[in-house]
């Protein structure tokens, strides 16, 4: 079991039921999945870039990306149905914690002026996102590897419906919120 889904077990759980008066133990909130996405835009075009973009984030989630297509033509996009047009990996269970732990202890501390991630990037129905203007923070990525730089989105999404469960869920893992007004 790895360190973070050991804490959630023993520490968090028994943290959020006691802050949200939770009876039944199949409401405590749970991290269900992260998802790391990236849009390409132009560079689909250009297979090389695309196929760089894919082993990159490959490489820093830890399990093979697959390249999104185009669901429909979009003219004013010059998009057409069938095009790449992003890449996208979804994490569960060991996985999921194993970046997670990346992600807190190593890859936000090497953010340039990095003072939280932002506190709104909640949707209303318990998932938070937010997004990394680069792939180099991750220590697994070589500058030489890189053909072209690229920002990328990140999204938890949780088991809860409610914001505030899922805010606290996330501080309790350790994610770094900015300092401010909730």
């Amino acid at each position: 079991m790895y360190r973070l889904q050991e804490k959630y077990n023993n520490e968090i759980k028994q943290a959020l039921v006691k802050e949200f008066d939770i009876k039944n133990p199949m409401q405590i909130p749970a991290l269900e999945k992260i998802s790391i996405s990236v849009g390409a835009g132009d560079e689909a075009k250009d297979s090389k870039v695309l196929q760089n973009i894919v082993d990159t984030i490959s490489l820093i989630a830890g399990q093979r990306a697959v390249v999104t297509r185009a669901r429909k033509s979009i003219a004013g996009f010059k998009l057409r149905e069938g095009f790449p047009n992003g890449v996208k990996v979804t994490l569960r269970a060991q996985n999921m914690y194993v970046f997670l732990d990346k992600l807190i202890s190593i890859t936000l501390p090497r953010v340039k002026d990095f003072r939280g991630v932002p506190r709104n990037g909640f949707d209303g129905h318990g998932n938070y996102s937010f997004g990394l203007d680069e792939q180099l923070v991750f220590p697994e990525v070589k500058y030489d590897d890189i053909l072209k730089t690229h920002g990328m989105n990140i999204t938890f999404v949780t088991t809860t419906d409610d914001d505030k469960e899922a805010f606290k869920l996330l501080e309790l893992f350790g994610l770094p919120f900015a300092k401010g007004r909730e």
